[in-house]
């Protein structure tokens, strides 16, 4: 059974940068699509950015094209999650997931495992 913990959340002034990681144990980590997803309070938990068993094809939610990365070194285990430019409206919970099916995907349905997530707060 792969599990999944994250790191690198903190708070961070509006404009600053913060890189997270996922570090998967057990399963195939190679084979999985990963996604990040994040949840503010009081807010339902939504998709950020997926990236394909591959790496070759990323996917990121409108709120952060251009400003969040996401890339992954199956070596590593790792997942990562580059957030630059920040806006406070970026504060939330961010979880990393696995998906078995292997695309990294929007669709919140494809992912099976979760990280306890990592506290994001950025002040204005």
């Amino acid at each position: 059974q792969v599990q999944l913990v994250e790191s690198g959340g903190g708070l961070v002034q509006a404009g600053g940068s913060l890189g997270l990681s996922c570090a998967a144990s057990g399963g195939t980590f190679s084979s999985y699509g990963m996604g990040w997803f994040r949840q503010a309070p009081g807010k339902e938990r939504v998709f950020v950015a997926g990236i394909k068993w591959s790496g070759r094809s990323t996917y990121y939610a409108d709120s952060v094209k251009g400003r969040f990365t996401i890339s992954r070194e199956n070596a590593k285990k790792t997942v990562y999650l580059q957030n630059d430019k920040l806006k406070p409206e970026d504060t939330a919970v961010y979880y990393c997931a696995t998906d078995p099916t292997g695309r990294g995907k929007v669709e919140a349905y494809l992912y099976n495992v979760w990280g306890q997530g990592t506290q994001v707060t950025v002040s204005s």
